[in-house]
């Protein structure tokens, strides 16, 4: 069985940073990405960053320059970390992995979700 263990969500000042971690595990098949994703109350969840297995980065317009997210193949493990936070940044951050089931086949997961909130 998967699992997605996230940790490193909390309450943060503005112009502060939190770095968030995703340990994934159970799952036979090798993993092609990893990422992150937020959803604000009353709004869809967007990308925020994501990573390949090979380093490849991609990053919303919204993180770049402010987020880095990077990952330890060894571990299975994503890490989001965040500077210079923002209030618009407050979302509940999901961790996303994909896994490589084939040449052609892939499946996704998701984790439970950490609250970051960024208030003064």
């Amino acid at each position: 069985q998967v699992q997605l263990v996230e940790s490193g969500g909390g309450l943060v000042q503005p112009g502060g940073s939190l770095r968030l971690s995703c340990a994934a595990s159970g799952s036979p098949f090798s993993i092609r990405s990893m990422g992150w994703y937020r959803q604000a109350p009353g709004k869809q969840r967007e990308l925020v960053a994501s990573i390949t297995s090979a380093g490849t980065t991609n990053y919303a317009d919204s993180a770049k320059g402010r987020f880095t997210i990077s990952r330890d193949n060894a571990k299975n493990t994503v890490y989001l970390q965040m500077d210079s936070l923002k209030p618009k940044d407050t979302a509940v951050y999901y961790c996303n992995v994909v896994y490589r089931v084939s040449a052609m086949s892939s499946t996704l997961y998701w984790g439970q979700g950490t609250q970051v909130t960024v208030s003064s």
